[in-house]
Protein backbone atom coordinates (compact mmCIF):
# COMPACT_ATOMS: atom_id res chain seq x y z
CA UNK A 1 0.00 0.00 0.00
CA UNK A 2 1.51 3.25 -1.37
CA UNK A 3 -0.34 6.49 -2.50
CA UNK A 4 3.14 7.84 -4.06
CA UNK A 5 3.22 5.89 -7.52
CA UNK A 6 7.17 6.34 -8.46
CA UNK A 7 7.50 4.82 -4.74
CA UNK A 8 4.72 2.10 -5.48
CA UNK A 9 6.38 1.29 -8.66
CA UNK A 10 9.98 1.15 -7.01
CA UNK A 11 8.34 -1.08 -4.66
CA UNK A 12 6.63 -3.44 -6.93
CA UNK A 13 9.96 -3.90 -8.80
CA UNK A 14 11.61 -4.59 -5.69
CA UNK A 15 9.44 -7.02 -4.67
CA UNK A 16 9.62 -8.98 -7.77
CA UNK A 17 13.09 -8.45 -7.80
CA UNK A 18 13.18 -10.63 -4.68
CA UNK A 19 11.58 -13.21 -5.98
CA UNK A 20 7.77 -12.30 -4.75
CA UNK A 21 4.68 -11.37 -7.19
CA UNK A 22 3.41 -7.85 -5.90
CA UNK A 23 -0.54 -8.09 -5.45
CA UNK A 24 -0.77 -3.78 -5.69
CA UNK A 25 -0.13 -1.01 -5.47
CA UNK A 26 -2.99 -0.26 -3.11
CA UNK A 27 -3.50 3.68 -2.89
CA UNK A 28 -6.11 4.05 -0.61
CA UNK A 29 -7.12 1.51 2.47
CA UNK A 30 -10.51 0.49 0.82
CA UNK A 31 -8.10 -0.70 -1.87
CA UNK A 32 -5.96 -2.98 -0.15
CA UNK A 33 -8.52 -4.30 1.65
CA UNK A 34 -10.50 -5.14 -1.52
CA UNK A 35 -7.29 -6.84 -2.60
CA UNK A 36 -7.01 -8.89 0.80
CA UNK A 37 -10.49 -10.17 0.24
CA UNK A 38 -9.58 -11.67 -2.94
CA UNK A 39 -5.99 -12.96 -2.47
CA UNK A 40 -3.84 -12.88 1.25
CA UNK A 41 -0.79 -11.52 0.77
CA UNK A 42 2.46 -14.01 1.65
CA UNK A 43 3.77 -10.20 3.19
CA UNK A 44 3.34 -6.53 2.80
CA UNK A 45 4.35 -3.30 2.69
CA UNK A 46 2.55 -0.83 3.70
CA UNK A 47 2.65 2.88 4.24
CA UNK A 48 0.76 4.70 7.23
CA UNK A 49 -1.31 7.40 5.84
CA UNK A 50 -3.41 6.97 2.43
CA UNK A 51 -5.80 9.81 1.14
CA UNK A 52 -8.92 7.76 2.92
CA UNK A 53 -7.46 6.84 6.25
CA UNK A 54 -4.30 5.13 8.29
CA UNK A 55 -3.09 1.56 7.74
CA UNK A 56 -5.06 0.09 11.23
CA UNK A 57 -7.81 -1.67 9.53
CA UNK A 58 -5.41 -2.92 6.76
CA UNK A 59 -3.21 -4.13 9.89
CA UNK A 60 -6.16 -5.39 12.08
CA UNK A 61 -6.89 -7.83 9.38
CA UNK A 62 -2.87 -9.17 8.46
CA UNK A 63 -1.42 -9.12 11.60
CA UNK A 64 -0.23 -11.31 13.41
CA UNK A 65 -0.38 -14.11 10.31
CA UNK A 66 1.29 -12.17 7.45
CA UNK A 67 4.85 -10.57 7.84
CA UNK A 68 4.52 -7.08 7.49
CA UNK A 69 6.82 -4.17 7.02
CA UNK A 70 5.64 -0.39 7.25
CA UNK A 71 7.28 2.23 5.00
CA UNK A 72 6.19 5.62 6.03
CA UNK A 73 7.90 8.89 6.56
CA UNK A 74 6.02 10.07 9.72
CA UNK A 75 6.58 7.00 11.84
CA UNK A 76 4.04 4.87 13.24
CA UNK A 77 1.41 6.72 15.54
CA UNK A 78 0.95 5.54 18.62
CA UNK A 79 -2.32 4.10 18.38
CA UNK A 80 -1.09 1.91 16.08
CA UNK A 81 1.95 0.99 17.88
CA UNK A 82 0.38 -0.24 21.01
CA UNK A 83 -2.36 -2.51 18.32
CA UNK A 84 0.62 -4.18 16.68
CA UNK A 85 4.14 -3.70 19.09
CA UNK A 86 5.66 -6.15 16.89
CA UNK A 87 5.42 -4.75 13.64
CA UNK A 88 8.60 -2.96 11.53
CA UNK A 89 8.73 -0.01 10.47
CA UNK A 90 11.14 1.17 8.12
CA UNK A 91 11.17 5.55 7.70
CA UNK A 92 11.59 6.25 4.31
CA UNK A 93 13.83 6.38 2.25
CA UNK A 94 14.45 2.97 2.37
CA UNK A 95 15.59 0.61 -0.05
CA UNK A 96 13.38 -1.85 -1.80
CA UNK A 97 16.17 -4.13 -0.95
CA UNK A 98 16.34 -3.42 2.65
CA UNK A 99 12.10 -3.69 2.90
CA UNK A 100 12.96 -7.23 1.43
CA UNK A 101 15.12 -7.84 3.87
CA UNK A 102 13.21 -7.11 6.87
CA UNK A 103 10.54 -8.80 5.52
CA UNK A 104 12.65 -12.08 5.21
CA UNK A 105 13.43 -11.49 8.57
CA UNK A 106 9.56 -11.08 9.55
CA UNK A 107 9.32 -14.79 7.89
CA UNK A 108 12.35 -16.64 9.84
CA UNK A 109 10.80 -15.38 12.78
CA UNK A 110 7.91 -17.44 11.77
CA UNK A 111 9.48 -19.90 10.28
CA UNK A 112 11.10 -20.46 13.93
CA UNK A 113 8.06 -19.91 16.21
CA UNK A 114 7.75 -16.80 16.42
CA UNK A 115 10.68 -16.36 18.65
CA UNK A 116 12.50 -12.78 18.29
CA UNK A 117 16.20 -12.06 18.43
CA UNK A 118 17.17 -10.40 21.74
CA UNK A 119 19.24 -7.19 21.09
CA UNK A 120 22.12 -8.33 21.37
CA UNK A 121 21.79 -11.05 18.86
CA UNK A 122 20.60 -8.20 16.07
Amino acid sequence: MEDEPFIALDLSLGVEDAGGTALGPASTVAHALALIETARPDAAIVDVDLPDGDIGPVLDVLRPEVPVVVHTGVGLPDHLRRAHPEVQVCIKPTSPSELAERLHHEFEIRRCGGLRPTPEET
